[in-house]
């Protein structure tokens, strides 16, 4: 009996210093003053070693109130960008790729001058996003900075401008920023009026970008396309399955917005890994291979992981679930299988970008997802990219998506 119980107890401690582990190496970062210090559901930063990801921060400053006018917004949310990035030690310079998202597509012109104000040299790599509504308007910013600046660089093609407030692609010691790459004619500036057209035009930077950093397609490990509804999924997937291997794909996050800059109706961003010895593609058993997306893809140390909803996978697979709170229970169960196959937990996730239909549902959905994480809680960003939807089941008893998840990763070295 004796021996029995001290048994238990060394089972309770491994368990209990594996969490710890597995903590140890990241930390949370929070400024000072700060209006995040109030949001349980969140880390205003989360240092991983390597890389600070920056939670989505909008307009307010510490004391809750938003400066008039767009212009003073904009500033106010890159102010509160930059106030995370100095708590971890770091400058702006160090960041290496940034996500606007904007409730007004109008007032692009005058966030990317302010932006190149911000950042007037070798500026990160970015994507900006037209979205339906913000938890406070009109913009949200997130952000990526990298700790060592050795090796840190812009990337442009031969056939690129230089004048723009963000670089196309920007190289670390270890990976590939892309910025957002649009369906639209660089010579012309204008959006050809076939899907199929803009899709290829997009890719065709997005390769370009890769392969002027000595790279190929095959290194990129997680993209991002955002679309209008003007483009149709099955002709993005088709001409997107041509530039990778099948079954082998990068882990990819499908994201219908309302706008893009320029009129464009898809763009393309992304990440790369510079050895390709470090890119390992994960997918569950029960998952057959894709020619869009892999579940999970490595990045050395580094998960990147496909977006997740509440989809429930099989013979008769769809969405099932009517509420926003257990469709969102059904998606962590997704992603956690995508994680325990990566040999991962919740534990270990620095950021996820959360996509709600409605942003009223926010309180109910985070709920839900705040049970799964802990003690640090990862970076976030929550956006209601488009309208909601109407919120009927169909011919199949299949609910609409009320919510989608995405999220990065990162494991302890084994070094």
């Amino acid at each position: 009996m004796f021996s029995s119980t001290i048994a238990r107890q060394l089972t309770l401690f491994l368990l209990l210093a594996s969490l710890v582990n597995a903590q140890e190496h990241v930390r949370d970062v929070t400024p000072a003053h700060s209006r995040s210090n109030s949001d349980r559901f969140l880390s205003p930063g989360v240092d991983a070693g390597d890389y600070l990801y920056v939670s989505g921060q909008g307009p307010r400053r510490a004391d809750g109130i938003s400066p008039i006018g767009s212009g003073a917004q904009f500033r106010q949310a890159l102010d509160n960008v930059k106030a995370v990035v100095e708590s971890a030690g770091l400058k702006l310079e160090n960041v290496v790729y940034v996500q606007v998202y904007l409730t007004d597509m109008n007032s692009y012109p005058e966030m990317n001058r302010i932006f190149g104000e911000y950042f007037p040299e070798t500026p990160p790599a970015r994507a900006v996003l037209g979205v339906y509504a913000l938890p406070d308007p009109p913009v949200q910013i997130n952000a990526v900075a990298v700790r060592n600046l050795e090796g840190r660089k812009s990337v442009y093609p031969a056939s690129f401008s230089k004048d723009e407030t963000a670089s196309p692609g920007i190289l670390t010691h270890d990976r590939l920023f892309i910025s957002s790459m649009a369906g639209i004619d660089p010579a012309s500036g204008k959006v050809p009026n076939d899907p199929g057209a803009q899709v290829d035009l997009a890719l065709d930077r997005v390769t370009a970008v890769v392969k002027a950093a000595g790279l190929e397609m095959s290194h990129v490990v997680f993209v991002n396309p955002y679309l209008t509804t003007d483009i149709p999924s099955r002709i993005m997937n088709e001409r997107y399955a041509k530039r990778f291997e099948f079954g082998n794909t990068p882990g990819r996050a499908t994201i219908e917005v309302s706008s893009l800059p320029g009129g464009a109706h898809i763009e393309y961003t992304g990440v790369a890994v510079r050895d390709l010895q470090q890119r390992k593609a994960v997918r569950p058993k029960n998952m057959p291979p894709s020619p869009t997306a892999s579940p999970c893809v490595f990045a050395g140390e580094t998960l990147y992981c496909s977006a997740k909803s509440g989809f429930i996978p099989g013979p008769h697979g769809g969405v099932y679930a009517t509420s926003t709170q257990h469709q969102a229970r059904q998606t962590m169960r997704n992603l956690l299988d995508n994680l325990e196959e990566a040999g991962m937990d919740f534990s270990q996730v620095v950021s996820t970008t959360v996509y709600l239909d409605n942003l009223a549902d926010a309180s109910a959905f985070n709920e839900v997802y705040g049970q799964y994480f802990g003690p640090i809680m990862p970076a976030s960003t929550m956006v209601q990219q488009i309208a909601p939807a109407e919120r009927k089941v169909d011919q199949n008893d299949h609910s609409p998506d009320l919510e989608q998840v995405s999220l990065i990763a990162v494991r302890k070295s084994t070094n």
